[in-house]
């Protein structure tokens, strides 16, 4: 097997409400990554996306896996909580709530409220 120039080492171990471990060539940029995508489609091979902290210096690489790194971008996590609400239950959500007065603009108010306030919960 004759390994690609472009391609690093990558380890990466997560699970839900631990740390994880993320090392490229043996180099532990767990605390420099605030979120990583990986991707893979039939034809080609793996490819690690890491988003970095601002100011992230990097380390060498040498390996097995594409890796891009871009700066951390929070609107995939916006997209993401985004897609996972069900309108309706906003809409009973938002229905529902007290802090509805009358004004112009109640609803927008009320969306956004009930918005921030599962967000927080998430």
């Amino acid at each position: 097997m004759s390994v690609n120039e472009d391609f690093r080492r990558v380890r990466i171990a997560a699970a839900p409400g631990e740390g994880a471990v993320i090392e490229l060539d043996g180099h532990d940029v767990a605390s420099a990554v605030e979120a990583f995508r990986i991707t893979q489609t039939v034809d080609e091979g793996s490819e690690v996306t890491l988003y970095v902290q601002q100011g992230w210096k990097g380390v060498e690489f040498d390996g097995l896996a594409e890796v891009l790194v871009e700066p951390a971008d929070v609107r995939h996590a916006v997209i993401g909580f985004l897609d996972a609400v069900d309108w309706q239950k906003l809409d009973e959500a938002v229905l529902d709530r007290d802090d509805l007065d009358g004004r112009a603009g109640e609803l927008t108010r009320g969306t956004l409220a009930q918005l921030r306030e599962w967000a927080a919960g998430a």
